[in-house]
């Protein structure tokens, strides 16, 4: 089924919306939240709570054209926020490595609470990805968006890890200087 006719079910508060989206989606899913949570079951609940979440914002928003997109996101936030409360004393290594990597990259929290600031940035990265090879952008969103490991992607794309964490510093360094040059953050971040 098409993303416009799931969306159409959801507005029709149809609960065969749940399971055409299980259907579709499923798996990536439970594969993003996987990869922050690393555990099956607790992966399983983060995609129950994903269209319990997308149940209760469709509408208002209609995510016709870009389903999935709506659903991963929901789900990381949804898988984040289990990783900060099940390792409040003690995060995983790989959740505070690459906040640590994005942190150098993106202004705080605090520069970016208004909206339009946020939607800006989304829109200027949104676009400095775009114009990246595919391969140097697969990368580049395979460790930030799913949260693969340096050595997962390296097996993923052939590459040796060396390669992957010079793809990857270049990528975040160049993403810098785009957005500093669009005035989105300041040189000191």
């Amino acid at each position: 089924m098409d993303d416009g006719r799931i969306v159409d079910l959801f507005l029709a508060r149809d609960e065969a919306a749940i399971a055409e989206t299980s259907l579709k989606y499923g798996a990536a899913i439970r594969r993003t939240a996987n990869a922050l949570v690393r555990d099956e079951q607790t992966a399983r609940e983060c995609e129950n709570d994903t269209y319990l979440e997308a149940w209760n914002r469709i509408p208002p928003n209609e995510p016709r054209e870009h389903l999935f997109c709506f659903l991963g996101a929901i789900a990381r936030h949804i898988a984040i926020d289990r990783c900060r409360r099940n390792e409040a004393a003690k995060r995983s290594a790989v959740f505070v490595e690459l906040t640590d990597e994005m942190a150098q990259l993106l202004p705080s929290r605090s520069d970016t609470e208004k909206e339009i600031e946020a939607r800006e940035l989304a829109g200027a990265v949104s676009a400095y990805l775009k114009g990246l090879p595919k391969e140097q952008r697969m990368v580049f969103i395979r460790r930030v968006w799913y949260f693969d490991s340096i050595a997962e992607i390296a097996e993923r794309f052939g590459f040796s890890e060396s390669k992957v964490k010079s793809m990857l510093k270049r990528t975040r360094d160049r993403l810098k200087a785009h957005l500093i040059k669009e005035g989105l953050i300041d040189e000191r971040n």
